[in-house]
């Protein structure tokens, strides 16, 4: 029962649904037909529609055929109107598509331009597209190239900045583009790509500054330099002027002629000579030969990379050996003055860059690494110069190696370092140098001797006799007084030795000098010093002197005179190292000079040297004494040998009349007293078995010629009178008794017992 119910209103619903579409077909336009059929072929009652359609199609048909029933005539008029506005249709058709054909044409052209304008359009949208791409992209590469150059160009820490600016700033905007992504993987190569290259720079600079190392010590030592003669001109300007005049006096003191001789000569003055430049050249400092940027880059990208304790640790380690690569001096550094400069300025040079380097760094390197650096420095610098200055035989060489130690020493002070221990050094070398200047004047005085000719020296006018009187402090009214030309009683040796020791203690007095010792230090200095000059150089020269063979009597009378007035000089030496060294004599610790002794020496040497030459000459002239024993008559005259040894003796005493008093009378008496006993030893020898009464008359001849010719030998040869006596008496007993024969060994000792009576 329900079931039918239900089928009905199925059907009445269907039956709705169709009234309903229908009604949408007929008042719906015929282009929107289309959902509306579809509806119906969805649907399951297509053939209920169709009867529904074509039931409302056959109802429209009837009404469609009432109405053209109902107005049949106008619709033939209609018709007849329609036909009539066909014609003009065409005709306002051809006109169109003449009008559409025209137009065509016309518009050709301007499609074509709207065509073009259309892709121009869509060109501009895709350029302002592309440029707002590349308007995030370009900056990226920019930066990106940027930095290839700055790498390029070994700019490693702006480069770096570069990278962390792209890495953190222009990647993260563009990071959807695949360069992108291949820029982000090669950033740590980059980065450790900077890392490297700085450090090649850094091995660069270190490589660099080693080799360099004693131009830029010489640069400092030069400011050093130019910095202590400002000092010099500040501070001792009031001593300026009085140094150049003794300095011009002692020039013309040393205008000698053995001046080639000298040890000491300008050009010996060493590196500190550059007073005398009126204007010296500017020098560029130490820091403007080097560029430490290499050094602060980094230190600086290690910094950055966090990496700073290895980068210090490196720096230190081969800075520390390229010390000791700078501290190893050369083997034949000792040689010439240049090896020991190069090897100061590279010293130098290495603390100047040290320095630098800790005052702008910020804990790169500390001060216990330089002190610790510096002590290793001044013990090695210490040991090599103690070595290699032993080798030095120049004083010059050896002054030069002093005043360079003190520019040394002065520049490293100026730069804070500790150089006590490099003076008390050089205190030791002062001792070397003194050792050379000695050996050195030893040659300077044997020349002189040797090339003295041992003759007062002669002068012929004013000029002549003040220059000797200005190279040697020697007054005499008596001489003043005689006319020109006129002698000196001493020989040309006494102003040139005398000079000479002045040049000694100026060189001397060149080495005390920037040394920091007081007047009373310097003093002593050179008063030991000098006395060394005295007692044993010059002492040794003149002892050698007089002690040669050839030297003849002549020379050491000269001799003897010459060290009198040396002797005398000693007190204007003295006078001469007060001068210099503004400390009195009277000073408790002052050393006194000991030429006295040492002249007094050489002339006592001298004079024993005489009375032994005298004694050589006498024996070389009784030599030639031939006497005839057994002559039956005396001669004529006193014997040849006789005569010409007193013509020498009487020559020979008128020399001695320079000598001192005592000396003349000492040398007088000791040759006759040996003449005496030489005459007396030729009666003795025991080859004179037999005498005969003419041979002691010819002996009696020789003494009473003696006795004659020189008065002195009258007390010296009573002695040999009284012989001569008893050896004629004897003789004359022998002639009365023919076969009495008396040994000369009786007379000897009978001669023996009369002079011990006596």
């Amino acid at each position: 029962m329900e079931r039918p119910k239900m089928a009905e209103l199925e059907s009445l619903e269907t039956a709705a649904e169709h009234e309903r579409i229908l009604r949408e077909i007929e008042s719906t336009d015929t282009a929107c037909i289309g959902p509306t059929l579809r509806s119906v072929y969805d649907g399951e009652e297509h053939g209920r529609f169709m009867e529904k359609l074509e039931a409302r199609i056959r109802n429209h048909d009837r009404e469609i055929e009432k109405m053209c029933n109902f107005h049949y005539q106008g619709f033939v008029d209609s018709i007849t109107e329609l036909l009539k506005v066909r014609g003009e249709a065409q005709k306002l058709k051809n006109q169109v598509t003449d009008t559409n054909r025209k137009l065509q044409n016309e518009g050709k052209e301007l499609i074509l331009a709207m065509e073009e304008l259309r892709q121009c359009r869509l060109q501009q949208r895709n350029i302002s597209a592309t440029v707002d791409k590349l308007t995030l992209c370009l900056p990226v590469l920019e930066m990106y190239s940027k930095l290839r150059e700055q790498m390029k160009s070994k700019r490693h820490y702006p480069a770096l900045k570069t990278l962390e600016h792209l890495e953190h700033t222009f990647l993260p905007q563009v990071s959807h583009y695949r360069f992108c992504k291949v820029m982000v993987d090669n950033i740590p190569r980059l980065r450790e790509e900077i890392k490297e290259l700085s450090m090649s720079d850094l091995k660069d600079f270190l490589e660099s500054i080693r080799k360099h190392s004693d131009k830029i010590g010489e640069t400092a030592m030069k400011q050093a330099q130019q910095q202590r003669n400002l000092d010099n001109i500040v501070s001792q300007q009031p001593r300026i002027s009085g140094g150049k005049k003794s300095k011009k006096e002692f020039s013309a003191s040393s205008e000698l002629e053995v001046k080639n001789t000298s040890p000491m000569s300008e050009q010996d003055s060493g590196i500190l000579d550059v007073e005398d430049e009126d204007e010296e050249e500017e020098v560029p400092g130490a820091q403007d030969l080097v560029d430490f940027s290499p050094v602060y880059r980094c230190l600086h990208i290690y910094s950055v990379l966090g990496a700073r304790e290895t980068f210090e640790s490196y720096y230190r380690k081969q800075r520390r050996k390229q010390a000791r690569l700078v501290l190893q001096p050369p083997s034949n550094m000792h040689e010439t003055l240049d090896g020991y400069r190069k090897y100061f300025n590279q010293i130098v040079g290495f603390f100047v860059v040290e320095d630098h380097i800790l005052h702008t760094t910020q804990g790169l390197v500390n001060r216990a690494y330089i002190d610790e650096l510096w002590e290793m420095a001044l013990s090695k610098t210490i040991a090599a110069l103690r070595t290699h200055s032993s080798y030095c035989s120049d004083p010059s060489l050896v002054l030069d190696l002093k005043n360079l130690i003190v520019l040394f020493a002065d520049t490293l002070q100026g730069y804070g370092f500790p150089v006590n221990q490099l003076f008390d050094m050089l205190l030791e070398i002062q001792d070397q140098y003194s050792e050379t200047l000695l050996k050195k004047w030893a040659g300077v005085f044997r020349t002189i001797l040797d090339s003295d000719n041992y003759s007062p020296i002669p002068v012929s006018n004013e000029e002549a006799y003040r220059k000797i009187v200005g190279q040697f402090p020697f007054q005499d009214a008596e001489l003043e007084k005689q006319p020109f030309p006129k002698k000196f009683p001493f020989s040309e040796f006494v102003p040139k030795v005398y000079s000479q020791i002045k040049e000694f203690i100026y060189a001397c007095l060149k080495f005390s000098e920037d040394l920091h010792l007081s007047s009373t230090e310097v003093d002593d200095m050179i008063r030991k010093s000098t006395n060394l000059l005295l007692t044993r150089t010059l002492s040794n020269c003149l002892q050698n002197v007089i002690k040669r063979k050839n030297v003849g009597l002549t020379e050491l009378v000269q001799i003897i005179i010459n060290t009198t007035h040396l002797e005398k000089s000693c007190k204007f030496l003295e006078e001469f190292i007060t001068n210099i060294t503004n400390v009195l004599p009277e000073t408790v610790h002052t050393t006194k000079l000991y030429g006295t002794t040492t002249f007094k020496d050489a002339r006592h040497a001298a004079e024993e040297e005489i009375y032994t030459n005298l004694n050589q000459k006498i024996d070389q002239f009784l030599q030639l004494a031939d006497y005839d024993w057994m002559a039956p008559e005396p001669g004529s005259r006193a014997s040849d040998y006789l005569v010409d040894l007193i013509g020498f003796l009487r020559s020979t005493f008128a020399v001695f009349t320079h000598l001192p008093g005592k000396v003349a009378q000492t040398a007088c008496m000791s040759a006759c007293k040996h003449l005496s006993t030489s005459l007396l030893q030729l009666l003795l020898e025991a080859e004179v078995r037999q005498l005969t009464l003419g041979a002691l008359h010819q002996f009696n001849l020789d003494v009473e010629e003696c006795e004659r010719k020189s008065p002195n030998l009258v007390l010296v040869l009573v002695l040999v009178l009284v012989l001569v006596l008893v050896l004629v008496l004897v003789l004359i007993s022998w002639e009365k008794d023919p076969n009495l024969m008396i040994p000369t060994q009786g007379i000897i000792t009978l001669h023996h017992n009369s002079q011990t009576n006596a």
